[in-house]
């Protein structure tokens, strides 16, 4: 089987979350049956933005959700507790979603590699707007003022599934997003710690494109990777 590093690019553009789940569950599936057989496999990047929603990991704490049922209800807000990795977070418009639905070993990574890498790649995004993230241990993500009590605010999550060193779910990158929606839920489940946006940060509304552009850049420096326009061929 040859490594393919080539990534697929398809924006989903504003897309409900179950849709997209279901969409990458599809991915996911051929890819882990093409590495099966010893096939060449393909990878790809899915861009989109959600309705609002809290999703929760499947090691996930219900408690770290504040909000009873009829209140979503009444705020039109989605829950789903699903197959990922890490607590509760939210989704919502402004918020660039990003699903690297690929097979980690065409990158000759170790799963551990995988996500600081794409921690790397957002961290290095984001200082494309002259703000500074780093890590926090024990935390994933990127974090303004990480280390400092009582600062420490996250401006993007990562929860992934991986089987197989095949990988689905991924990053949210707070952009413009209304951040008023985490205060009904423990982020991550944290509560010692904020949430962030560039927006908030730099007090003016970002393109969300200069982002996405931006993120791309450094995919493909970290992961050596070559990005080619895909198309959505969704079976729903």
């Amino acid at each position: 089987m040859g490594k393919n590093t080539t990534i697929k690019l398809i924006d989903l553009g504003f897309i409900d979350f179950a849709e997209a789940w279901e969409y990458q569950k599809q991915l996911f599936d051929k890819i882990l049956e093409d590495k099966k057989k010893g096939l060449t496999t393909d990878n790809y990047l899915l861009f989109c933005e959600h309705a609002p929603v809290y999703t929760l990991g499947k090691s996930g704490n219900r408690e770290n959700l504040l909000a009873d049922e009829k209140w979503l209800e009444e705020n039109g807000i989605s829950f789903y507790q699903i197959d990922r990795g890490g607590d509760i977070t939210f989704h919502g418009p402004g918020q660039l979603v990003g699903y690297p639905v690929l097979d980690v070993d065409n990158f000759n990574s170790s799963i551990k590699e995988f996500i600081f890498d794409i921690e790397t790649v957002l961290i290095r995004a984001i200082k494309h707007f002259d703000l500074r993230c780093e890590r926090i241990e024990r935390a994933t993500g990127a974090w303004l003022d990480a280390g400092i009590k009582g600062k420490e605010r996250k401006i993007a999550a990562i929860g992934m599934r991986i089987h197989n060193k095949v990988s689905m779910h991924g990053f949210a990158l707070n952009v413009n997003t209304d951040l008023d929606y985490f205060n009904h839920i423990n982020p991550c489940g944290f509560r010692d710690k904020g949430v962030t946006s560039i927006q908030k940060e730099l007090n003016r509304e970002i393109d969300m494109k200069t982002v996405k552009n931006h993120v791309i850049k450094e995919f493909e420096i970290i992961f050596e990777a070559k990005f080619i326009k895909g198309t959505s061929n969704k079976v729903l």
